[in-house]
């Protein structure tokens, strides 16, 4: 059975391992990639409900993982595969899922069950199954009421990296950025590497002293899961590096904290997003770039016009919304105007694809080269200029 707090049941077959797992129920409209969904770091506390209708398709590999492991609290789909049907499977999804201690839940009609989640938005729930459903209908609901919200809420302990590593480039390192996990996927620093920069990945309670004795030529934000209000330990941390006036870029709860060390505010989105086909609008460009997400938070700053930032008596200055998600016009990224430094809501990196912003890479290693050279690095330029400075080198 999967339970709502609102005292929706649907009743299906066990899928994965047996028993009981609470999370916060939200969907996902991928029709690829739901291996990168599993092993993303942001659905920590979370069970998935897949919108698309048939999902193991391809089985599952250790090439396609894109953490140390599968984060998502339970799994929700109408038709679980029975075969895997790719040459790169090395188990099934169920064998992933039973591994990985996932409790699931198939053969429920997840059309009905995201128009639910669109109309009265994301909702606590849990997957029961085996020995779990002997509590009886009424317990089983009453854990799901007891279980706490999403909104205040953090995992990044739970996420994060123990020590730090340095991940070298091959051939020389065009510089070092600071990257600081706050569940980062695999395929952030793989860009960062195969364009020449050397990754230093930093667990998410590093201080700024131990961050500034690394010398970084930037400093990049993970993405990660939970109510951004509640990382305020990173919040500080970014405002020490804004404070020592390193580039800056920040993807996914990046932004989101970027938008809190600048003074914004947060918010809890309805239903988020969570998805690998979300137009985003460029703002300077007027490109619409699609583009993967996974968030149910957002920085809550006017969309029009310059904005002084609120903290410190704007000491940070003029900042902008460079991006606007097209379906409901969320703020999708921020950049400031009197320094280098800049942040975007969705997922560059996406390594489900689709890559319309992989350049946002090629950007930072621009600004990378420029800090590593003693050259002065401007603030963040327009996505086709830094397009059109790539193609030029």
């Amino acid at each position: 059975m999967l339970i709502l707090e609102d005292g929706t049941v649907l009743r299906g077959s066990a899928y994965g391992a047996r028993g009981a797992r609470l999370g916060e129920v939200v969907f996902a409209t991928g029709m690829t990639g739901y291996q990168e969904t599993l092993s993303d770091p942001s659905y920590a506390g979370q069970i998935v409900v897949q919108t698309a209708p048939h999902i193991g398709n391809t089985g599952a590999n250790a090439e396609d993982m894109e953490s140390r492991r599968v984060w998502v609290r339970g799994y929700a789909v109408r038709d679980a595969s029975r075969l895997s049907s790719s040459w790169r499977a090395e188990q099934s999804l169920d064998e992933l899922l039973v591994g990985s201690d996932i409790v699931g839940i198939c053969d429920i009609d997840t059309r009905m069950l995201t128009r639910l989640l669109r109309d009265t938005g994301s909702l606590r729930g849990g997957i029961f199954s085996g020995d779990a459903l002997e509590a009886g209908e009424e317990e089983l609901l009453e854990q799901v009421r007891r279980q706490p919200s999403m909104s205040g809420s953090s995992f990044v302990d739970e996420v994060t990296i123990a020590q730090p590593v340095v991940l070298e480039p091959e051939g020389e390192a065009i510089g070092t950025v600071a990257a600081v996990d706050l569940g980062i996927k695999g395929a952030s620093p793989r860009s960062m590497l195969a364009r020449g920069m050397r990754v230093a990945l930093l667990p998410a309670t590093t201080t700024l002293e131990d961050l500034l004795a690394l010398e970084p030529d930037a400093v990049f934000f993970s993405n990660g899961p939970g109510d951004p209000a509640a990382a305020e330990d990173q919040v500080e941390l970014l405002r020490g590096v804004l404070d020592a006036d390193l580039p800056f870029f920040g993807i996914c709860f990046g932004n989101q904290l970027l938008g809190r060390a600048l003074g914004f505010d947060t918010y809890k989105l309805k239903f988020g997003h969570r998805g690998i086909n979300q137009p985003v609008l460029d703002r300077e460009t007027g490109k619409v770039e699609i583009t993967a997400h996974n968030h149910g938070f957002a920085v809550d700053v006017p969309l029009e016009g310059e904005h002084v930032a609120p903290y410190g008596g704007g000491r940070y200055g003029r900042v902008v919304v460079s991006h606007v998600g097209l379906n409901d016009d969320v703020v999708e990224g921020l950049r400031c105007l009197d320094r280098p430094v800049s942040s975007v809501q969705y997922h560059p990196e996406a390594a489900g694809g689709p890559h319309d912003a992989s350049y946002l890479f090629d950007r930072l290693a621009e600004v990378v080269a420029q800090h590593r050279d003693g050259r002065p690095v401007q603030p963040v330029r327009s996505a086709e200029a830094a397009d059109n400075a790539h193609k030029e080198s």
